[in-house]
């Protein structure tokens, strides 16, 4: 296939896979720039068009996951807030709200259970974060790859655009 494809095809398609990374310079710019860049050529080389067609793919697959991510770990995390504010003294929870005016700011350290809401907290954030190395190790991968002129599919992405 290298042989066929210009040298212009190669740079657009990897300037495609790279402008993915302007969303860290403006919002939605991982969706906005790379649409520009494949609908003015999409209709003018496959090679752009194919690979215009897996940068957003792509993209939009993260988004969903990072949406599943957020929308499952936000019920565990306030399932484990209770935890917290149900202490275990009562001298700084919400059991003693009779007390109000009785101004008492006596504090133990091990009426804070940390440990239990964070992990909920941890885990989102480790899942998070595997999802951001994905993105910039498989961008990177991508640009090489097209620059060379071979074609690059990403893992886990669903196919919105065909």
């Amino acid at each position: 296939m290298t042989d066929t494809l210009t040298k212009h095809e190669k740079n657009i398609s990897a300037l495609l896979h790279a402008s993915t990374f302007s969303k860290f310079f403006f919002p939605l710019g991982n969706f906005i720039v790379p649409l520009v860049l494949w609908s003015a050529n999409k209709n003018d080389y496959k090679f752009v068009d194919y690979n215009g067609k897996q940068a957003l793919n792509f993209q939009i697959s993260l988004l969903l996951y990072s949406i599943i991510l957020g929308i499952v770990s936000i019920p565990i995390f306030f399932s484990f807030l209770p935890n917290f504010f149900d202490l275990a003294s009562g001298q700084a929870g919400f059991g003693n709200f009779n007390n109000f005016n009785n101004f008492n700011l006596n504090f133990n350290r091990n009426d804070f259970r940390f440990g239990s809401w964070l992990i909920p907290v941890g885990i989102s954030g480790l899942l998070h974060g595997a999802l951001f190395v994905i993105n910039i190790v498989y961008t990177i991968l991508a640009v090489i790859k097209t620059n060379e002129g071979h074609k690059f599919s990403y893992p886990i992405t669903i196919k919105f655009i065909r």
